[in-house]
Order: C-alpha cells, then sequence, then structure tokens
C-alpha cells in the first residue's frame, strides 16, 4: 500500500513539473548531479533536483521494495524556493502530503 500511494504521488509530481513547464528533455551536467549540497542548491534549480535526483531515486526504491525515508521534508524547501510562486502551490501541497504520508507510516 505505502509502495503504491508513493508511486502515485511521483506521478502526480511528474504532471505537475510538466503542466507547470517545470519539465526538462534535458539532463543537468554530470558534475552538477553530483553535488553534495542539501537538494543539490548549489548547481541545481529546487525543480531539477525533484526530476532529476528525487523522482528517480524514489522510484529506485519503490521498484525494489526497499525501506522508503521515514522523515522527509520536502515541502519546507518547496516553500522556501517558491514561496513567491502561488502557481506552484499545488507542487508544494503535494509534496506535503508526500513528507506526511512517508513520516506517518509507522
Amino acid at each position: 500500500m505505502l509502495y503504491e500511494a508513493s508511486l502515485t504521488f511521483l506521478v502526480k509530481l511528474e504532471q505537475q513539473l510538466k503542466l507547470l513547464g517545470l519539465w526538462s528533455l534535458t539532463p543537468p551536467s554530470t558534475i552538477a548531479l553530483a553535488s553534495t549540497a542539501p537538494f543539490a542548491c548549489d548547481t541545481l534549480a529546487f525543480e531539477q533536483w525533484l526530476q532529476f535526483i528525487f523522482i528517480p531515486k524514489m522510484q529506485q526504491l519503490i521498484d525494489t521494495q526497499s525501506s522508503l525515508p521515514s522523515q522527509m521534508a520536502i515541502a519546507p524547501m518547496a516553500q522556501q524556493v517558491w514561496q513567491a510562486r502561488p502557481d506552484r502551490q499545488e507542487i508544494i501541497a503535494l509534496l506535503d502530503q508526500f513528507d506526511q504520508l512517508l513520516t506517518n507510516q509507522y
């Protein structure tokens, strides 16, 4: 159930990113993806981090039925980055629901 719900969130997240024109067809450089900063904030835009790091890692965990994070707080970062962007509130709300799902899994 948790894996199915998580997969549903990832699909909705991808749809929202595409709907708002935040989905890129060109991946960032290998160097940009190798950032060790939280959310790769030094090399990627937040939406790039979601697309090229977060979604693939979560997809891999779901596909392999590995343990999902039990403490996730992505929505606060989204709120910080997109605070002046009312058009991104639906993505923030979705990330908040995903944070809550994973935090309350036990």
